[in-house]
């Protein structure tokens, strides 16, 4: 948790620097803990992450930040005591929904010895803060058919919607 709020605090910092934000559309910031409110992997425990993001878009559709969706200690998932996917954001774009999607490129750990790098992943985001924010991960091109996929066969990774359970998701 240390790490996430490390984390969010340069996220906040290099995002609102006046050299970027002063070109930047929205930003996309928030950071907590979320539920899946279903147990993906069927191992008895509603599964959940710790997740933080920081991200300023441009109308153009560029974006600069990060994005971080952690599994571990309390939240372990496929048997996993850690999962991570963490992240460059390099473009986005908001919804009309009042939603924002963002998209990267970054790393998979899977604490056991395997990181995937380069692995390409997008987050669509809601606004809100416990039981209102919410999120979904989808990490392209790998993990298709993974417990808690929730569209298989397209070859990507497609998490459900996470709903902030502490915390916020702030869009603006």
């Amino acid at each position: 948790m240390k790490k996430l709020l490390i984390l969010l605090a340069a996220m906040t910092i290099i995002c609102t620097s006046p050299a970027f934000a002063s070109a930047a559309t929205s930003m996309v910031q928030g950071g907590g803990t979320g539920t899946f409110g279903a147990d993906l992997d069927g191992d008895g425990n509603v599964d959940g992450s710790q997740f933080g993001m920081g991200v300023a878009i441009q109308g153009s559709g560029a974006a600069r930040g990060h994005f971080l969706c952690l599994m571990a200690g309390r939240s372990q998932i496929l048997g996993l005591s850690l999962m991570s996917v963490e992240g460059r954001v390099t473009e986005g774009v908001l919804n009309a929904d009042g939603s924002a999607t963002f998209a990267g490129v970054g790393s998979v750990n899977l604490g056991n010895g395997q990181t995937f790098r380069a692995v390409p992943f997008r987050v669509t985001a809601w606004p809100g803060g416990p039981g209102v924010g919410m999120m979904q991960l989808t990490v392209i091109g790998a993990f298709d058919g993974v417990p808690g996929d929730t569209n298989i066969g397209n070859g990507n990774y497609d998490l459900p919607n996470e709903t902030v359970a502490t915390g916020r998701i702030a869009i603006g």
